[in-house]
């Protein structure tokens, strides 16, 4: 194992209108569950996001779902996975799903995949943690999202020094490579810090 483990996929509840959303997700999981990774998602059986969990299990793979309570008849919660952890808020549901992963992925999604990446952006902008962020850019889904965070920068409001820390690929067979390696380059650049506390 690389000490990628865990990855939290953040996608939509629905299928959307492109075929290639839901065979995306279905290719993520084979990946997921084929390099021993654990998906770690909202815990619903509808639209991506049952798509990506029920994939990862038939591959064998492991599955933690996060879910709110009053989520459970909404997005239909999906009993079968590896571990279900049934939260009392959003809050919650977040937090944990952001401690029990090494690194995120957005799949396409509506405006709660939007707003769990673009936090996740935030708290990597603030240095509140170090793991690797890609958005899986399907049939261009994300590339209005990559083309306003680049406007910000344009227009001054993203100064130098406060760079928002994320990767753009366009095929899923990138995803697992691309957070293997930020992950590692990370991890090299904490090493040499973390051995000049220990000298002190």
């Amino acid at each position: 194992m690389n000490g990628m483990n865990s990855v939290c996929v953040y996608c939509g509840s629905a299928t959307g209108h492109d075929p290639r959303f839901a065979a995306a997700a279905d290719e993520l999981g084979t990946a997921l569950a084929r390099a021993e990774i654990t998906l770690v998602y909202g815990g619903g059986s509808l639209g991506l996001m049952g798509r990506i969990a029920h994939k990862v299990l038939q591959e064998g793979g492991h599955v933690v779902g996060v879910i709110p309570r009053f989520l459970h008849d909404r997005e239909v919660m999906l009993t079968d996975v590896t571990e279900l952890i049934v939260t009392e808020d959003m809050h919650e549901r977040k937090r944990l799903m952001f401690e029990r992963a090494d690194g995120f992925v957005a799949l396409p999604g509506g405006i709660g995949t939007l707003e769990e990446v673009v936090e996740m952006m935030t708290w990597s902008q603030l240095g509140r943690h170090e793991k690797p962020i890609v958005l899986a850019n399907v049939a261009d889904f994300w590339s209005p999202l990559n083309a306003i965070i680049n406007h910000m920068v344009d227009a001054g409001f993203i100064r130098p020094g406060w760079d928002v820390s994320y990767d753009v690929v366009d095929t899923i067979s990138e995803v697992v490579p691309m957070l293997t390696e930020r992950h590692e380059a990370l991890a090299e650049e904490r090493t040499p810090k973390e051995a000049t506390l220990r000298r002190m």
